[in-house]
């Protein structure tokens, strides 16, 4: 999911983005923003958060007797590991309060899907890249001392015919076990992860997840601490899958033309059968709210802001004028892939996969018309963070609480 990720090193014009990433990110959440004139920084308006020196509650921390009986100890780190169709990334994190502090991340394009959709099986070549991105992540879990780790994979390994000898080579090879996770699992942990960044307003919202090889569609009705999923919906579309697939020439403006309106078509009707589904459940009062998770949506929010780079803390939580990803869309959709190639927080690596994404983004746009849409540099990863975390936590009350009946008992 989110396959499609904005680089976050080596970027330039023309330049290659699959290089290693060690930066360390600030994923703490932050209120989303709203269009104000072109470049957009309004603040939502949204529940409220926690003050600068306000301490907020927090679900992993011990009771305050127990820190007194014991000496503190290290707060321990977890890691998410996502392996899609386009990109490896991980995430190694720490609680912090409600949420968590990323210490560690790391981000490459390894194009493990390259091929997929023509020979049904992963590539040696691709293989290759991504068995180099993994041995880079192992060491990096070895290095933190993670103390839970997921690391999962998606698309790419669910359709190919040697997805599971790969993922065992991966196991003998790094160390590193993936679980080739559902569709459902999949845009489960997405919403787990993004979902605090939906617009406030009352009825359902669609979060959708254009990914590398699939596109995810939730419909989730906001309630509690993490959304109700009412319906959802993948389909075996995502920027590389989708490029693979309806292929034209790039020579002259006719020919992209003809390629992206194909692209449109081929995603309106795989989206047909959801959005009839979901239909009476957005036939109210209230307008349709939308929260995209991917690097197609990531990237056209950094050209509509005109960033250099990319930088994440302008982009997570932004909320657009949804207009204005149709004009990036369709300006991308016109231009030549040297063209795309020029334009920064694209490169060459993403000069061609854009155009499928802005095809999925425009098709979204069509069926669920909506004035905003919101921007989430946040996904499967978090979510799988969030899940362990509150896992560990629930693990230590309930161990705590049984230790206390048995010096009862005494």
């Amino acid at each position: 999911m989110a396959d499609q990720s904005p680089p976050d090193s080596k970027r330039g014009h023309g330049k290659n983005r699959g290089g290693t990433s060690g930066k360390v990110a600030d994923f703490r959440y932050k209120r989303p923003s709203r269009p104000d004139g072109k470049k957009g920084r309004k603040p939502a308006s949204r529940a409220a958060h926690p003050r600068v020196g306000e301490k907020p509650q927090n679900p992993f921390e011990k009771s305050q007797q127990q820190s007194q009986a014991r000496p503190p100890q290290r707060r321990q780190a977890y890691a998410a590991l996502d392996l899609g169709t386009n990109n490896c990334r991980l995430l190694i994190a720490r609680p912090s309060g409600e949420n968590f502090t990323v210490i560690d991340a790391f981000s490459r394009v390894v194009r493990l899907g390259e091929g997929l959709a023509a020979s049904g099986k992963l590539s040696d070549a691709s293989m290759e890249r991504t068995l180099a991105a993994l041995h880079v992540c192992a060491e990096k879990l070895r290095r933190r001392h993670v103390h839970l780790a997921r690391s999962v994979a998606t698309e790419a390994c669910r359709r190919a015919s040697n997805g599971e000898a790969f993922i065992e080579r991966v196991r003998e090879e790094t160390g590193i076990v993936l679980d080739i996770i559902s569709a459902q699992e999949e845009a489960r942990l997405a919403v787990l992860g993004c979902h605090i960044l939906l617009e406030d307003g009352p009825g359902p919202a669609v979060i959708f997840d254009i990914g590398g090889g699939s596109t995810e569609l939730v419909l989730v009705e906001p309630s509690g601490a993490v959304p109700r999923i009412i319906d959802w919906m993948s389909v075996p579309w995502g920027v590389v899958s989708l490029t693979d697939t309806v292929t034209g020439s790039d020579e002259s403006l006719e020919t992209r033309l003809d390629r992206y309106n194909r692209m449109r078509r081929t995603v309106m009707d795989s989206f047909a059968d959801f959005a009839k589904r979901i239909e009476g459940h957005i036939k109210g009062a209230h307008p349709i709210r939308l929260l995209g998770t991917s690097g197609t949506v990531t990237t056209l929010a950094s050209l509509h802001l005109e960033l250099p780079q990319y930088d994440r803390r302008a982009v997570d939580g932004l909320i657009l004028e949804s207009e204005a990803m149709r004009t990036i869309s369709t300006r991308l959709s016109r231009m030549s892939g040297q063209e795309r190639q020029q334009l920064p927080c694209i490169g060459d690596d993403r000069a061609n996969l854009v155009v499928a994404g802005c095809a999925i983004l425009e098709s979204i746009l069509d069926i669920w018309p909506s004035e905003t849409l919101g921007v989430a540099d946040r996904g499967i990863r978090e979510g799988i963070l969030r899940s362990l975390m509150a896992a560990d936590a629930d693990g230590e009350r309930s161990r705590v609480a049984l230790q206390r009946m048995r010096e009862q008992d005494v």
